[in-house]
């Protein structure tokens, strides 16, 4: 368990760190996900709380299912918004390492400094200052406490994008991360007008047309091994664009894998355009997933986690699958 005063004194200089700089960064990983986004939002409204001025910046294509999230269309997308404006304070949220940043990182200055908030447990610290807790289920449960630590009074906008991310890291509120503590802190924020019901309609059950058509060609995939330890679908580099699906329309799916009985680990394979394929890990338990992920490059949580594999789809298949029936054994 992490120690509560050294979680306390990280707090502390992460507000000492906001206080001390004017105009800030604010960003979160590539390809982002409820939680990045959230914590994005997050800390846009709380540096605003604090009377300063913020840049909130991605370089990916944001989930279009978040836009009702408060300063939503404030964040900028870094290829088609940003100028050559460099900042001196940045403040990274959810971000496992600093390549996650993805090319936002060229608008630091020479000389930057940079907060990193994080729950991921493969982070490396690589913030000026840093506020890592793995045990928190999402970031924005980092950020709550940020909050409360300032003794700034919650309002429903960023109570709505606190519960969001808390959300959508935990599946419903049904992944083991979800803590008494994650359960006290959405009971805080539903008092204070979150629709809970209704966040969870739009961000857990619904789908687009398009979605449904790119999840019946992952399902026609489908494959396991001969135990059934593991499973696997596959998205090619033309299925998105055949089946009229975003990015974002991959989340969940690789859960189809996972969710079998008997299944250990489930994987999603992505084909990326520059050839590259990306693979999304999900543990029942048995298996680290990170540590996995990590020696392929990647990281993440000891249940969820992600890397980037060099090489063809059906090689990159045969290397992951094989990397993780030894560590079954």
């Amino acid at each position: 368990m992490i120690n509560q005063s050294s979680y306390s004194m990280q707090l502390d200089e992460a507000l000492a760190f906001m206080k001390t700089y004017d105009h800030f960064l604010v960003v979160s990983h590539v390809q982002p996900d409820g939680d990045a986004i959230s914590s994005t939002v997050v800390v846009g409204w709380m540096l605003e709380k604090l009377g300063k001025t913020a840049v909130l910046i991605n370089e990916s294509e944001l989930p279009s299912r978040l836009r009702f999230l408060h300063q939503f269309d404030s964040i900028l997308n870094y290829k088609r918004d940003v100028t050559q404006q460099t900042f001196d304070a940045i403040i990274s949220v959810d971000c496992a390492d600093f390549k996650r940043i993805g090319e936002v990182a060229s608008s630091f200055a020479p000389d930057a400094k940079l907060l990193n908030i994080d729950h991921h447990p493969t982070n490396n610290g690589f913030g000026t200052v840093n506020v890592i807790r793995a045990e928190a289920a999402a970031t924005v449960e980092i950020l709550y406490d940020l909050i409360e630590r300032a003794e700034i009074a919650l309002d429903v906008n960023c109570a709505t994008a606190i519960y969001t991310g808390l959300l959508t890291d935990t599946g419903g509120f049904r992944y083991s991360n979800t803590s008494p503590r994650v359960m006290e802190i959405a009971s805080h924020l539903l008092a204070l007008g979150v629709s809970g019901n209704e966040l969870a309609d739009h961000l857990l059950e619904k789908m687009t047309m398009a979605k449904l058509k790119l999840l019946q060609l992952a399902l026609n995939r489908l494959t396991f091994t001969d135990n059934l330890e593991i499973g696997w679908v596959y998205i090619g580099k033309d299925d998105l664009r055949n089946t009229g699906a975003v990015p974002e329309d991959l989340e969940g799916i690789v859960n189809y894998a996972l969710n079998v009985d008997g299944v250990e680990v489930g994987i999603l394979f992505k084909e990326t355009e520059d050839g590259a394929v990306k693979a999304s890990m999900r543990s029942a338990g048995k298996a680290n997933v990170a540590a996995i992920a990590q020696a392929f490059g990647g990281g993440g949580h000891v249940r969820a986690a992600g890397c980037r594999i060099e090489g063809s789809l059906t090689t990159s298949i045969e290397e992951l699958v094989e990397a993780v029936r030894k560590a079954l054994i």
